[in-house]
């Protein structure tokens, strides 16, 4: 009968999980569980013991936006709404970039990492007593190099990774060693004496290495969504390296934002320098074609040149007028010489600008006077009116000859101030046109100068920029380390040794049970063969495994009995004759012989007149149980001869036991299905189940041959053997699912070789 287990279900379906099922798969290999969780706990505590300790440290900056300040001016109200344009995502790119990491790496030598060495572990140092100058190409460093340092009285010694050993004395610590990558000097404030014996051990990586280093190593977040405050995390053995590259970063990213707006300036300069020596050029053309324009156009300042333009020309015209006038009047004075009566007066004072002919007039009017007095008193003959007469002709004449003299000059002089008057008039004339090219050349010289002005003051506000550059973070807090180390954490390594330690067994349990492909328990049969009945199993014995008398009190004997008494309810009960069990397995080697052989002995135990035949002919096996050899006459020899009497092929069995009689299997026959398949064996059956209450076939395993099913027909019950830890489950399920198993009447289940439960593990009666 089966046993009905506590069931749990766990789905909607139907399905169930047994509870007491699955943790007794597990339960008893609870030594495995308890040694795998102290040993585990055990390496957990070796582990936190000497595993080195990690700190964190963490450094905040301010990423001050520039925009904001720009446009205060332009935009008081973005003070107020807080809208920032700076890319938290850009700037963290930023920090995080090869050149900025590069730039930190060449500062601290990151590229060097220095240890110093314990009994069993080794700690990262920052400050150690000596210093290492890489002399070796990058290229040569695909993979780190490791030396190991030791400080003597004199001297320090160095070993590579395969064991040379070098000598540097101190005065010779500053140069390079042929046959060492490196040069090595000491600290200046090393003292010998407390590092003696000390050994180190210093690492060499690429560049390129360390940068990637530090950056898998370091992170960066914001603060908040919307917050400018960057907070920067590195973890590490050393505390003091940690925040002096956090520090350093900090520093070349703020240098760096300064270099680029000094940048900008610098640029800004450099393009107001360019410009000035342009200008400068343009400004000489300009200046110098002014220049000869008002030497080429006789101009100073053309407002004055127009004014003195406008005195000549009007100079000139009053000097040709007057010099008409001069000559209208010389004309008049000659015309009255002339046409005047004898010896009368002439005009004076009539504004000619001729001083000798005025004395002349004047001296031939005094003579012409005289005349006239003489006149009165002497007559025309007289001898001094006539020399008077004569002197007043002389006169007139050379009146005449002043005055054509006279009239010569004027024409000369107004010929000439008719010719400077038309320059004047002209050179007027044409101020406007050279006015207007001046006031050209002029706005030319205007817009380069106030460029150039522009300029100047631009020069000087990039100057101030470039001088007084503002910085690009704001340090909200320098690089600071926690105490207490973030790794390893007491706690979760002894919890992850703990889970880890039920773990490791339970991985290896789940691991076997699930790529298992055999049957282990009876559960599993149950699930594979639901349909068929399991009516006994039989225990793992490991030496104790046959009858040895016929009162055998152990274990194997007690489980034997068991199945004996359950076959009663499998068996037909209306039957007067014996009752015939079939004993047989899936494959070979399962147990089936020694079963069928301890089966029938547990029936004679019980006052039962058994018969155990061997009718597995192809590979007999029960003759081992009675010593007695393969060619014993037996059931083929019957087979044979199908007249001769069944008791010639039948011999006492167990020693003491008169109730339990054997049928060996016989020789091996040349072809036992037609021998099985003959009328013999029914006859031999039909002859024995007269003469015994139960009758015990060992059979041929069913899969492999067909004589079992050749003479399936006569058998009562047949009892199919699973052997735990060797029936595979896929054989099984095919003999399940296939037809072969609708041949016999009745078919049950042993497991045999069960494995003890925790609560099985004990034997009732057992001696």
């Amino acid at each position: 009968m089966k046993d009905a287990p506590f069931t749990l279900d766990i789905s909607d379906d139907g399905d169930s999980f047994n509870l007491k099922e699955t943790l007794s798969k597990y339960l008893r290999y609870w030594p495995w569980f308890l040694v795998s969780l102290l040993l585990c706990i055990i390496l957990g505590i070796i582990y936190l013991r000497y595993a080195p300790n990690t700190y964190e440290s963490t450094a905040k900056i301010k990423i001050i936006d520039e925009t904001k300040e720009m446009n205060v001016t332009t935009d008081p109200l973005s003070l107020l709404n807080g809208s920032g344009q700076i890319n938290m995502d850009n700037e963290i790119e930023i920090l995080t970039s090869y050149r900025l990491l590069s730039e930190v790496s060449d500062t601290l030598r990151l590229d060097v990492s220095y240890y110093e060495k314990g009994n069993i572990k080794t700690t990262q140092i920052w400050n150690p007593p000596f210093r290492v100058t890489k002399d070796v190409s990058e290229d040569s460093l695909v993979e780190p190099k490791t030396f190991g340092v030791r400080l003597a009285i004199d001297h320090i010694a160095v070993t590579d990774e395969q064991d040379r050993s070098w000598k540097v004395n101190f005065f010779e610590l500053d140069t390079t060693l042929s046959q060492l990558p490196f040069q090595i000097s000491l600290a200046p404030t090393t003292d010998i004496n407390e590092h003696l014996e000390i050994d180190y051990e210093i690492v060499l990586k690429s560049k390129q290495q360390a940068v990637e280093d530090l950056e898998e190593d370091l992170q960066l977040q914001p603060t908040s969504k919307n917050s400018e405050i960057v907070a920067l995390a590195l973890k590490g053995e050393s505390y003091k390296r940690s925040e002096a590259i956090l520090n350093t970063l900090i520093t070349v990213y703020n240098q760096d934002g300064i270099l680029d707006r000094q940048q900008v300036s610098k640029r800004t300069l450099d393009f107001i320098d360019e410009r000035f020596l342009y200008l400068s050029t343009e400004l000489d053309s300009i200046e110098g074609g002014k220049e000869s324009f008002k030497r080429t156009n006789n101009l100073s300042y053309i407002e004055a040149d127009a004014g003195i333009s406008l005195e000549r020309k009007s100079e000139t015209e009053n000097q040709v007028a007057d010099l008409e006038t001069q000559l209208s009047l010389s004309d008049l004075l000659k015309e009255t010489v002339v046409n005047q009566s004898a010896y009368s007066l002439l005009p004076v004072d009539i504004g000619l600008d001729n001083s000798s002919l005025s004395t002349l007039v004047s001296n031939y009017n005094e003579m012409a006077l005289e005349r006239e007095k003489l006149g009165m008193t002497i007559g025309d003959g007289h001898p001094s009116m006539v020399a008077l007469s004569e002197q007043l002709e002389r006169a007139k004449v050379n009146i005449l000859k002043t005055v054509n003299v006279y009239q010569r000059q004027l024409r000369t002089s107004l010929g000439r101030l008719n010719s400077e008057r038309s320059k004047a008039s002209s050179a007027f004339a044409g101020l406007p046109e050279k006015e207007k090219m001046l006031r050209s050349i002029e706005r030319q010289q205007s817009i380069k100068e106030n460029l150039f002005l522009l300029l100047l003051q631009k020069r000087e506000e990039a100057a101030i920029n470039f001088a007084v550059t503002a910085p690009s973070v704001k340090v909200v807090d320098y690089a600071e380390t926690s105490n207490k180390p973030v790794a390893p954490k007491k706690l979760v390594v002894l919890g992850i040794a703990g889970l880890l330690g039920l773990f490791l067994p339970f991985a290896v349990i789940f691991a076997k049970n699930t790529l298992d492909t055999q049957i282990n328990t009876k559960a599993d049969l149950e699930k594979l063969l639901p349909t068929i009945p399991i009516i006994a199993e039989i225990p793992h014995l490991k030496n104790h495994k046959v009858f040895v008398d016929i009162n055998d009190r152990s274990l194997m004997a007690e489980s034997f009995r068991i199945l004996a008494s359950n076959l009663k309810y499998l068996l037909p009960k209306n039957k007067s004759d014996g009752k015939v069990i079939y004993v047989s397995s899936a494959m070979e080697g399962e147990g089936k012989s020694l079963l069928a052989y301890n089966l029938s002995v547990a029936l004679a135990s019980l006052n039962k007149k058994v018969l155990l035949v061997g009718a597995d002919l192809r590979n007999p096996k029960l003759h081992d149980f009675f010593g007695m050899g393969k060619s014993t006459k037996g059931l083929s020899d019957f087979l044979s001869e199908p007249n001769r009497s069944t008791k010639e092929f039948i011999y006492p069995g167990l020693e003491k036991a008169t109730n339990h009689k054997v049928c060996l299997s016989g020789p091996v026959p040349p072809n036992a299905p037609l021998l099985l398949s003959s009328e013999g064996f029914e006859v031999f059956i039909t002859d024995v189940k007269k003469s015994y209450e139960y009758i015990i076939v060992d059979t041929a395993p069913m899969m492999l041959v067909t004589d079992t099913s050749l003479i399936s027909e006569y058998a009562d019950i047949m009892l199919l053997i699973a052997r735990a830890g060797l029936s595979e489950r896929a054989t099984l399920e095919n003999l399940g699912n296939s037809k072969l198993s609708d041949n016999f009447k009745n078919l049950a289940l042993i497991l045999n070789d069960s494995k003890l439960s925790i609560k099985a593990s004990y034997s009732y009666g057992a001696v």
